[in-house]
């Protein structure tokens, strides 16, 4: 076997294709008996009802230099909302994404050219904000302008004097919902930087749903690679490198903990106690529901909306946030929600929806947040408990239990701070090569970071195909 991949979520799975269109011999191990990790879609609570176990709403996916070469609308099918985020607040008010940036800031009243004057200059950019925010942060970027458009807008917003520009509790909430994807303190630079990346997708290519759920994903990844030779092999758990020792390459999707374990003490002494200072973030935990309806929203427009973010104004976000970040649980908590059932009529027996939500929680949490989760949608759908059918729940521990990757239930398989950003999960100019001979990371432990995007594993495999076999990347299209 040429390589060996351990780990068959997206980017263990781009990193396969990439190899296997290279000619190569390549078998991917997945140790559940599903492939996906972060994309998995499963049948949690009842026959016909499937729920993204992981992510649900995929911008990356759309946008991402690997996902763009593979051509994956061509594979799959994608609804894209009208309204790709919306942020309710008391009183039935709420800042609302569209598809159109004036139609957003038309309906931002007063702080409507604001906003227009923060994201039309990364809209014009996307290309370029993205060929630098999807590779590696020390690498030159190609065009200087939008680099310093996009460093200017992450001070703007990243930095406590975040309240200049808006005026308005619509405006403020309606940004800070997506800087808050990251779990972190705000404001804060990582969480600008990753908040107005996905802002700008939000007008740009939008924020698509998979129909038939995020599992479509991985599985084009899968028959890809099996329609170039290589082989997927689940329930196969890879504990030492000894076990797939006979590759000439071996791409761990993994996160440093796992690799320093795999590893039985072969690393250096310098490089395992870099990996050692890499560190993890604060967790999710996830409640998941069947509804006999739809949210009943008090605002008419977040009916239309693929994503919701739910936890109040700017000031009640942070202050959440803050709590998380000192081990609390918070009484408010900040909620991303989708009902992807919406869109996608796939998910559910007629009559029925499925609801997909998370909230932030300490790292290790055991707490089950569903009556905090259920409370927070209650306050801005009035009636929301009464089309409950059914909840699922799975806290920080059990993310872990679900995902090694998600340490502590870490969906960012390590924490999104500006040193990491820079050092992920070590400095170095070429992150996903390892000190052992033919050993490359590949997860999202290592650049770009978080999402469901491939580029994790695309880089990792870019660089392996130059080192130890000095070939070049393979189109990847249809």
């Amino acid at each position: 076997m040429d390589v060996e991949v351990v780990g068959a979520g997206p980017n263990g799975l781009a990193a396969a294709v990439v190899m296997a269109r290279a000619g190569l011999k390549v078998r991917i191990h997945e140790a559940a008996p599903t492939i996906g990790g972060g994309t998995r879609s499963l049948e949690l609570m009842e026959r016909d009802h499937f729920q993204d176990v992981g992510s649900a709403v995929h911008p990356m996916a759309l946008a991402s230099p690997f996902f763009r070469d593979f051509e994956i609308p061509r594979r799959i099918g994608f609804a894209i909302p009208e309204v790709s985020f919306a942020h309710p607040l008391d009183g039935g008010r709420a800042g609302v994404a569209y598809r159109s940036l004036e139609k957003t800031a038309s309906g931002l009243g007063v702080d409507g050219e604001a906003y227009r004057r923060l994201l039309q200059p990364l809209s014009d950019r996307d290309q370029d904000i993205l060929g630098f925010a999807l590779n590696h942060v020390v690498r030159v970027p190609r065009r200087p302008a939008a680099t310093v458009r996009f460093g200017l807008a992450v001070l703007d917003q990243g930095l406590p004097w975040w309240n200049r520009r808006f005026s308005t509790d619509e405006a403020k909430a309606l940004v800070t919902g997506v800087m808050a994807h990251p779990v972190g303190t705000l404001p804060s630079l990582a969480g600008a930087g990753a908040g107005l990346v996905l802002n700008l997708l939000a007008h740009t290519v939008g924020w698509p749903i998979p129909v038939g759920g995020s599992q479509s994903i991985a599985d084009a990844l899968a028959l890809d690679l099996r329609q170039h030779g290589g082989q997927v092999v689940t329930n196969s758990r890879i504990d030492t490198l000894a076990e797939v020792s006979d590759a000439r390459v071996v791409l761990l999707d993994v996160a440093p903990r796992t690799f320093r374990t795999m590893s039985r003490g072969r690393l250096p002494a310098a490089y395992e106690r870099a990996l050692s200072a890499f560190t993890y973030g604060n967790a999710a935990c996830k409640v998941d529901f069947i509804l006999s309806g739809p949210v009943p929203w008090a605002h008419p427009e977040l009916y239309r909306a693929g994503t919701v973010h739910l936890g109040g104004t700017r000031e009640e976000i942070a202050a959440g946030e803050k709590q998380v970040n000192r081990g609390e649980h918070p009484t408010s908590p900040y909620v991303l929600l989708s009902q992807p059932s919406t869109f996608d009529p796939t998910r559910a027996p007629d009559g029925r929806h499925m609801l997909w939500t998370y909230c932030h929680v300490p790292r290790g949490s055991t707490q089950d947040m569903a009556g905090a989760v259920t409370a927070q949608i209650e306050r801005f759908a009035p009636g929301f408990r009464d089309v409950v059918v059914r909840s699922h729940t799975m806290t920080a521990a059990g993310l872990e239990t679900y995902n090694a990757n998600y340490v502590g239930g870490d969906f960012s398989s390590g924490a999104v701070n500006l040193r990491q950003i820079i050092a992920r999960p070590v400095p170095s100019l070429q992150p996903w090569a390892t000190p052992l001979k033919g050993v490359y990371l590949c997860s999202q432990s290592t650049p770009p970071g978080p999402g469901v995007h491939g580029m994790a594993g695309f880089n990792a495999a870019r660089l392996a195909l130059k080192r130890e076999f000095g070939l070049p990347v393979p189109a990847l299209g249809l």
